[in-house]
């Protein structure tokens, strides 16, 4: 059984031209048996919820596959959806966003770092439309999301960068310090994960532009320069040898 098919996988079947014991039906019993597979066939899309689910979860189907989400990101999704579509949600609303949307959650609640704009990208709605959507699920739903931490997005930067693996980890060890100094409340993690790493570009001589970082972060090059001056001003006083003495595993 899986929520990723409309009918769970739990279908009724109408196949073949022979009986159970493999010898060929009757012309007079094969033409009742088709016309009784396509009787079956349309009483399973009679009702509107059943043609909604079986187009939802097409999409949800092409997109996950798009994004290379993980079977549980998919399953979690699909669960959410029929959520949203028991609860009347989707009345007079599009599917393709609540799809778009319910995919995001599941990613947020299983801490995969896929940002809302890459989903967008492969919705066929707008990003402003996934985004009002994805609100009113976490506000009708009354779900609880956990909170991105700027080290989950420093891999994933730097992968794009290219950067060497020693920039990463001084990377890490700048927003680590600066958590210490509670630096890292209230301010976007995407921003501060690009602006650690930018700071230990320059430290390493692995420089890159701001622009590129920025772009790799999926931020702007305002956010960029903002945060690194919030970095600059938590770190002072701290000399830079000291991040190279730590040697804990990055959380």
């Amino acid at each position: 059984m899986s929520y990723t098919l409309y009918d769970k996988g739990l279908s009724t079947v109408f196949k073949g031209d022979r009986d159970a014991s493999g010898n060929r039906l009757k012309d007079e019993t094969r033409i009742k048996m088709d016309r009784l597979r396509r009787y079956d066939n349309r009483s399973k899309f009679d009702e509107t919820w059943r043609r909604n689910l079986s187009i939802a979860m097409a999409e949800l189907d092409r997109m996950s596959t798009a994004l290379h989400l993980p079977h549980g990101i998919k399953e979690q999704s699909a669960v959410l959806y029929r959520k949203a579509l028991k609860m009347d949600l989707i009345r007079g609303r599009s599917i393709d966003a609540f799809v778009a949307a319910t995919l995001y959650a599941a990613c947020r609640q299983k801490s995969i770092p896929r940002p809302l704009k890459e989903i967008s990208k492969l919705s066929t709605r707008e990003h402003s439309e996934i985004a009002r959507t994805y609100r009113l699920l976490l506000r009708e739903m009354n779900l609880k999301m956990p909170i991105d931490g700027p080290m989950k997005f420093i891999p994933s930067i730097a992968a794009k960068l290219k950067l060497r693996r020693d920039t990463e980890q001084y990377a890490i060890e700048i927003l680590r310090k600066a958590r210490k100094r509670n630096g890292l409340s209230g301010k976007d993690p995407r921003g501060l994960a690009a602006a650690a790493l930018y700071m230990a570009c320059i430290q390493n001589e692995d420089k890159r532009i701001q622009k590129n970082v920025a772009e790799a972060a999926g931020t702007t090059e305002v956010t960029l320069r903002n945060r690194l001056r919030g970095l600059e001003k938590t770190l002072t006083g701290i000399d830079p040898l000291e991040f190279r003495t730590v040697t804990e595993t990055p959380q």
